[in-house]
Protein backbone atom coordinates (compact mmCIF):
# COMPACT_ATOMS: atom_id res chain seq x y z
CA UNK A 1 0.00 0.00 0.00
CA UNK A 2 1.41 3.47 -0.43
CA UNK A 3 0.00 6.40 1.17
CA UNK A 4 0.08 9.79 0.35
CA UNK A 5 -1.04 11.19 3.55
CA UNK A 6 -3.98 11.22 5.83
CA UNK A 7 -7.10 12.22 4.57
CA UNK A 8 -9.60 12.73 7.60
CA UNK A 9 -9.82 11.68 11.40
CA UNK A 10 -13.62 10.76 12.50
CA UNK A 11 -14.46 11.85 15.86
CA UNK A 12 -18.29 10.74 17.48
CA UNK A 13 -19.64 13.25 19.68
CA UNK A 14 -22.05 12.93 22.46
CA UNK A 15 -23.35 16.65 22.03
CA UNK A 16 -23.36 17.70 18.50
CA UNK A 17 -24.23 21.64 19.11
CA UNK A 18 -21.53 21.43 22.34
CA UNK A 19 -18.59 19.73 20.18
CA UNK A 20 -19.39 22.12 17.10
CA UNK A 21 -18.61 25.44 19.04
CA UNK A 22 -15.49 23.60 20.27
CA UNK A 23 -13.92 22.53 17.23
CA UNK A 24 -15.57 25.68 15.03
CA UNK A 25 -15.60 28.46 17.75
CA UNK A 26 -12.63 27.36 20.04
CA UNK A 27 -10.36 25.45 18.08
CA UNK A 28 -10.64 27.77 15.06
CA UNK A 29 -11.46 25.13 12.50
CA UNK A 30 -13.41 25.76 9.31
CA UNK A 31 -16.76 24.22 7.99
CA UNK A 32 -16.26 22.38 5.41
CA UNK A 33 -19.63 21.03 5.03
CA UNK A 34 -22.62 20.14 7.17
CA UNK A 35 -24.91 16.95 6.09
CA UNK A 36 -27.94 16.12 8.45
CA UNK A 37 -28.47 12.40 7.49
CA UNK A 38 -32.40 11.49 8.36
CA UNK A 39 -32.29 7.88 8.15
CA UNK A 40 -29.42 8.02 11.04
CA UNK A 41 -30.81 11.29 12.86
CA UNK A 42 -27.06 11.58 12.56
CA UNK A 43 -25.23 15.01 11.82
CA UNK A 44 -21.71 14.58 9.77
CA UNK A 45 -19.37 17.90 10.30
CA UNK A 46 -16.40 17.92 7.99
CA UNK A 47 -14.08 20.19 8.81
CA UNK A 48 -10.51 22.01 7.96
CA UNK A 49 -7.53 21.45 9.96
CA UNK A 50 -4.61 23.45 8.68
CA UNK A 51 -4.06 23.47 4.84
CA UNK A 52 -4.76 19.34 3.82
CA UNK A 53 -6.49 17.39 6.56
CA UNK A 54 -9.92 17.41 7.74
CA UNK A 55 -11.77 15.78 11.01
CA UNK A 56 -15.45 14.29 10.43
CA UNK A 57 -17.32 15.18 13.56
CA UNK A 58 -20.46 12.70 13.61
CA UNK A 59 -23.48 12.61 16.34
CA UNK A 60 -25.66 9.48 16.71
CA UNK A 61 -28.38 8.93 18.87
CA UNK A 62 -27.16 7.00 22.45
CA UNK A 63 -23.09 6.13 21.12
CA UNK A 64 -21.60 4.37 23.37
CA UNK A 65 -19.01 6.32 25.98
CA UNK A 66 -15.38 6.08 25.14
CA UNK A 67 -13.14 3.90 27.43
CA UNK A 68 -11.56 6.52 30.17
CA UNK A 69 -8.03 5.00 29.78
CA UNK A 70 -5.63 7.00 27.32
CA UNK A 71 -3.86 3.69 27.81
CA UNK A 72 -6.06 1.38 26.24
CA UNK A 73 -5.82 -0.37 22.61
CA UNK A 74 -7.45 1.95 20.05
CA UNK A 75 -6.44 5.41 19.13
CA UNK A 76 -4.67 7.13 22.04
CA UNK A 77 -5.22 10.79 21.02
CA UNK A 78 -4.88 13.49 18.31
CA UNK A 79 -2.54 15.81 18.08
CA UNK A 80 -2.68 19.43 16.03
CA UNK A 81 0.74 21.20 15.32
CA UNK A 82 0.83 24.89 16.26
CA UNK A 83 3.83 27.57 15.56
CA UNK A 84 3.46 29.10 19.23
CA UNK A 85 2.50 26.77 21.98
CA UNK A 86 2.31 29.34 24.44
CA UNK A 87 0.60 31.85 22.33
CA UNK A 88 -2.13 28.52 21.53
CA UNK A 89 -2.33 27.47 25.46
CA UNK A 90 -3.40 30.85 26.49
CA UNK A 91 -5.76 31.73 23.76
CA UNK A 92 -7.09 27.93 24.84
CA UNK A 93 -7.50 29.09 28.85
CA UNK A 94 -8.77 32.53 28.00
CA UNK A 95 -11.55 29.95 26.41
CA UNK A 96 -12.09 27.73 29.68
CA UNK A 97 -10.16 25.28 28.28
CA UNK A 98 -8.07 23.92 30.96
CA UNK A 99 -4.71 22.62 29.63
CA UNK A 100 -1.91 20.40 31.61
CA UNK A 101 1.97 22.15 31.42
CA UNK A 102 3.87 22.29 29.06
CA UNK A 103 6.01 19.98 28.43
CA UNK A 104 9.20 18.82 26.38
CA UNK A 105 9.51 15.81 24.21
CA UNK A 106 12.71 14.15 25.33
CA UNK A 107 12.88 12.28 22.07
CA UNK A 108 12.60 15.83 19.73
CA UNK A 109 13.46 18.52 22.32
CA UNK A 110 10.14 20.07 20.81
CA UNK A 111 7.19 21.72 23.42
CA UNK A 112 3.89 19.87 24.07
CA UNK A 113 0.91 19.75 26.01
CA UNK A 114 -2.73 18.22 26.24
CA UNK A 115 -6.58 19.16 26.70
CA UNK A 116 -9.96 17.40 26.17
CA UNK A 117 -12.68 18.08 23.94
CA UNK A 118 -16.12 18.59 25.01
CA UNK A 119 -16.35 14.47 24.95
CA UNK A 120 -12.65 13.82 27.15
CA UNK A 121 -10.65 13.13 24.11
CA UNK A 122 -7.33 13.53 24.70
CA UNK A 123 -6.30 16.07 22.37
CA UNK A 124 -2.20 17.42 22.27
CA UNK A 125 -0.96 20.35 20.68
CA UNK A 126 2.80 20.02 19.86
CA UNK A 127 4.74 23.06 18.36
CA UNK A 128 6.43 22.46 14.96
Amino acid sequence: MKTTGIHHVAIICSDYKRSKKFYVEVLGFSIIQETFRVERNSYKLDLRVGENNQIELFSFPNPPQRVGNPEACGLRHLAFEVRDIEQTVSDLNFQGVETENIRIDEITGKKFTFFKDPDNLPLEIYES
